[in-house]
């Protein structure tokens, strides 16, 4: 998975993300996107509505974007999970986020969707809740989820670029 070695991928005048710490509470790979659940980051999956944050790399324990983190187990004994990093998205900002294997971008501006495990898949607009856009042309032919770049969509819901109809 290693087309990216970063999640947040700028621009360079937002080189401040601002972030959520949250302990693992189940297997959380960079470039996922998650959710909070009794006060733990786990994956969205693809029927999560409401707030996200996408997992950055662990840079404070200097592991990469191959690196998960570290689940919650409640034991006994409790192991404790890792702390998570969970960039707050802004529309605005390049991120790089994970496609599952057999996922073909054809277009810029291709909108996508949550699918299972916090990865992102192709959205039909008008029925899926497009959550982002790429912003790169990629055939994931790899046998291995990628990351891809994206655009974070700052319209929320089904309607896509066009927004409400007016």
């Amino acid at each position: 998975m290693g087309r990216y070695n970063r999640i947040h991928l700028g621009p360079a005048r937002k080189n401040d993300p601002q972030v959520r710490e949250a302990e693992a509470g189940g297997a959380v790979k960079p470039g996922t996107f998650v959710v909070l659940s009794s006060g733990r980051f786990v994956n969205a999956g693809a029927s999560t509505v409401g707030k996200i944050w996408l997992a950055q790399e662990n840079y404070l324990a200097m592991k990469g974007v191959n690196d998960a983190y570290k689940a919650y187990a409640a034991g006994p004994p409790v192991v404790h999970g890792d702390t998570v990093l969970g960039l707050e998205l802004q529309d605005d900002t390049q991120y790089a986020a994970v496609i599952a294997t057999g996922t073909n971008i054809t277009a810029v501006g291709t909108p996508l969707k949550l699918a299972s495990g916090g990865k992102l898949a192709i959205a039909t607009p008008g029925t899926d809740n497009i959550v982002a856009f790429a912003d790169e042309v990629f055939n994931n032919n790899t046998g291995a989820d990628q990351l891809i770049r994206i655009r974070v969509s700052g319209i929320p819901g089904a309607q896509g670029p066009q927004g409400t109809p007016g």
